[in-house]
């Protein structure tokens, strides 16, 4: 894990606003028997035809932290779905806790349950739901209705949501007047619109066209990147999940087999069959630059001497100086030729010499975008933070052997 990763990883377990912990369910039969068969390490078969019980959960936990987008995925029938229902309690689990915030769901009575629903979780499904004889903006504000909002308030806040999901100026037409991505906007925005700090999605895109649900993946993250929701999202498209995914957690047979980043997940599987459901998914377009950068050697301060700067790359044969401010921003890269030039022209400092300032990537840089960098470089790419704080060099042969097909990708270089 790479120092990014490990500040991140820091930050969210510091904010969580989603815990699940321990969650068990079955559905018929002898549940209580069926739980400790499958604390035995009993198949789900084994436990269907041993109790009558189908294992839908089992021993489930996981983490989300506030702001996060977390992608619960696996095949069908593998309990992502039952999952995210048992957190707002359409179905009620048989054991564990699930926490919003600082409250448990599971204790809650009717009334704070219902009241939960009204102002922490909103739900998106799959299929739109949408009224068919309310407008779009009341199909919006049907929820801040509910909850007793005054009508210039949840019209106000309706059309802020779809201004946020693309449909500014359709606030009075009708659900049969829009296209499929269309609808789905409307219930997006209609889950944006209650402004609950939580929001549930089972596959709200899976029965949309390819494009349409890509523009929508995008316009869900650009979103999320101004709202700061916490959602909690089911999908059984990996590359769904890689694509909006911060952290993914993997399902199969009522259990989490493997959390972690899309590029952690991808990129070490922690068993067969993590490996082989993400075995399409092109490591290329996950890997990021902080996970190929080596330290940044050829580093000098902008006030250092020009002199001892062209001395020392020349001793070393070298081409090149990496330059950088008093708090390690990077200003530019001052290579050989330029240096001998403005010696000669009377500059005595090297933050004066002539800098090349176009060729650094961010840390999260994947490899995909950090290939045409490559391929103009003639020397290592700059690695920056979001600070502009110079944190690392990607080589040039480091990043054509990672590319190279026949190199089995580990991540932090190759092998």
């Amino acid at each position: 894990m790479t120092l990014v990763q490990e500040t991140l990883e820091t930050e969210r377990e510091s904010n969580i606003a989603v815990s699940v912990r321990g969650v068990w369910k079955l559905f018929g039969g002898d549940v209580e028997a069926g739980i400790e068969m499958a604390k035995g390490g009993a198949s789900k078969d084994d436990i269907q035809e041993a109790t009558g019980s189908v294992l839908a959960l089992s021993d489930v936990s996981f983490d989300a932290a506030q702001g996060e987008i977390f992608v619960v995925m696996g095949l069908s029938g593998c309990g992502k779905s039952t999952l995210i229902r048992c957190i707002n309690r359409l179905i009620e689990a048989d054991r564990g806790e699930i926490w919003i915030g600082e409250d448990e769901v599971r204790s809650m009575s009717d009334e704070e349950l219902l009241q939960m629903r009204r102002s922490k979780l909103a739900m998106v499904f799959q299929h739109f739901g949408l009224m068919p004889h309310r407008s779009v903006i009341d199909n919006v504000s049907w929820g801040l209705e509910l909850s007793g909002v005054d009508r210039r308030t949840r019209r106000e806040r309706a059309a802020e949501a779809l201004e946020a999901v693309g449909l500014g100026g359709w606030e009075r037409n009708m659900p049969d007047e829009l296209s499929g991505g269309m609808k789905q906007r409307v219930g997006l925005a209609r889950a944006f619109a209650m402004d609950a700090p939580v929001m549930l999605m089972d596959e709200p895109f899976s029965a949309l066209d390819p494009v349409i649900r890509r523009d929508l993946q995008e316009e869900l993250v650009q979103t999320q990147a101004a709202m700061h929701k916490t959602i909690i999202f089911i999908t059984h498209d990996l590359s769904e999940a890689a694509n909006i995914g911060d952290r993914i957690a993997i399902m199969r047979d009522g259990e989490i087999i493997q959390t972690g980043t899309p590029t952690d997940v991808v990129l070490h599987p922690r068993n067969a069959f993590v490996k082989d459901f993400t075995k399409d998914v092109r490591q290329y377009s996950l890997m990021t630059a902080a996970s190929v950068m080596g330290e940044a050697v050829h580093v000098v301060s902008q006030d250092s001497a020009a002199s001892d700067v062209l001395e020392k790359l020349i001793e070393d044969d070298l081409g090149y100086a990496m330059v950088v401010d008093d708090a390690k921003r990077y200003l530019g890269t001052a290579r050989l030729q330029r240096i001998n030039s403005a010696i000669r022209q009377g500059i005595e400092r090297i933050g004066d010499v002539t800098l090349t300032v176009d060729e650094a990537v961010t840390s999260e840089t994947v490899l995909d975008e950090l290939v045409p960098y490559g391929l103009r470089a003639d020397h290592s790419v700059p690695v920056l933070d979001e600070d502009g704080v110079l944190i690392g060099e990607v080589e040039l042969e480091m990043l054509a052997e990672v590319m190279d097909p026949k190199t089995e990708v580990e991540g932090n270089g190759a092998q």
